[in-house]
């Protein structure tokens, strides 16, 4: 049985799935859970104010390049509930996703990378 697979940008792209047999024998494919990453074992890259009215998506688009990114904001900085995050005048690190270390070029070079 196929799956349509996350893109590469996605907080699940590499996350496996596994298969459950129902007890009429119908195989169900499912997303294994995604576990939060430690983020001290996160390599930062740059961070950035909240400012009133800013959202997660913005402060992505703006410093890491992309919008979608916005659950490497909330991984590096522990958050289980991401608008949690969005109180302003709080500091947020901006990271690189778990597995990857420092010595690329990665977003766009905002937020003080």
């Amino acid at each position: 049985m196929s799956i349509e697979r996350f893109p590469p940008n996605s907080r699940y792209a590499a996350v496996g799935t596994a298969e459950l047999t129902a007890a009429d024998g119908e195989k169900c494919v499912f997303l294994r859970r995604r576990f939060i990453p430690d983020p001290a074992s996160l390599v930062s890259v740059g961070e950035v104010r909240v400012e009133a009215g800013d959202r997660l998506d913005r402060i992505a688009a703006a410093n890491l390049g992309d919008p979608v990114q916005f659950w490497r904001i909330a991984d590096g900085n522990g958050a289980q509930i991401p608008d949690e995050l969005e109180t302003p005048g709080r500091v947020l690190r901006l990271t690189l996703p778990d597995g990857l270390s420092g010595g690329g070029n990665f977003g766009n070079g905002g937020g003080g990378a």
